[in-house]
């Protein structure tokens, strides 16, 4: 029997971009509709195929809210990869993503970071253009930029496997 490689993954990003609603998404294949505030940090576990390898995937959501933000540096150890979200309808919430990176890279300063823009299914809402994210982007050396939706599951599992995939790229792991 294959033995699973086991990636420790963070999500991170302001309250209220859709961290949770994400998670529920892929984990479930479910649109949580109304969610409730994360307090502190929870934990979910999800089995992907990258090539013909299996990973575990151990997610950790990261309350948004400020007041959360001292218990981060504990739970960062370990983390392979990460997920950095923004919601697309709202541009504050780009104004803490220098807090987030450092948060996210504290323990590693080359861990991967996929940038996402959440809430695209609420296309005439969207405030964040493409090219405001590709700038952050760079800025923060993010590995790739991609737009989600929860509500729909466009793209959801793509991010996913993308950083998984960019974990294995960094630990030479092949696949």
């Amino acid at each position: 029997m294959v033995k699973s490689k086991i990636f420790k993954v963070i999500i991170a990003g302001d309250g209220g971009v859709g961290k949770t609603t994400l998670l529920h998404r892929y984990i479930e294949g479910k649109f949580l509709a109304d969610t409730r505030m994360t307090i502190g940090v929870e934990f979910f576990i999800k089995e992907l195929e990258i090539g013909n390898e299996k990973i575990l995937i151990q997610v950790w959501d990261f309350g948004g809210q400020e007041q959360f933000r001292f218990l981060h540096k504990k739970y960062i150890m370990g983390a392979k990869g990460a997920l950095l979200l923004f919601d697309s309808t709202r541009f504050t919430t780009l104004k803490h993503l220098d807090e987030w990176v450092e948060i996210c890279r504290e323990e590693d300063p080359n861990l991967p970071i996929l940038f996402i823009g959440t809430k695209i299914d609420l296309s005439n809402l969207i405030v964040v253009r493409d090219s405001d994210a590709l700038e952050y982007k760079e800025r923060y050396k993010l590995f790739h930029y991609l737009k989600v939706s929860s509500k729909t599951g466009e793209n959801v599992k793509l991010a996913f496997e993308l950083l998984a995939k960019q974990i294995i790229k960094n630990l030479n792991l092949g696949g």
